[in-house]
C-alpha cells in the first residue's frame, strides 16, 4: 500500500506504543479493529480510541473497565 494524502491518517494508527492524537470518530473504530488483540493498559492508539469513542458517546463502558 502506498502512503497517499488519503490514507496516510490510517498510517499513524500501526504503531501501538505511538499515541495518534486527536482522532475522529471513524479513526477510532478503524483503530478499534486494527487493534483488536491489544488491551487499552498497553496500546496508546486503541486507548485513545476507546476514549473518543466514549466522549462521544459511542461506546458504553462497563463498570469493571472504570478506574
Amino acid at each position: 500500500m502506498q502512503l497517499t494524502a488519503l490514507n496516510m491518517p490510517v498510517a499513524g494508527l500501526l504503531v501501538c506504543r505511538r499515541d495518534p492524537g486527536i482522532m475522529s470518530v471513524e479513526q477510532s473504530h478503524a483503530a478499534m479493529q486494527l487493534h483488536l488483540d491489544c488491551t487499552v493498559q498497553t496500546c496508546k492508539v486503541r486507548r485513545r480510541a476507546r476514549a473518543t469513542l466514549v466522549e462521544e458517546g459511542r461506546c458504553v463502558l462497563d463498570e469493571r473497565a472504570l478506574p
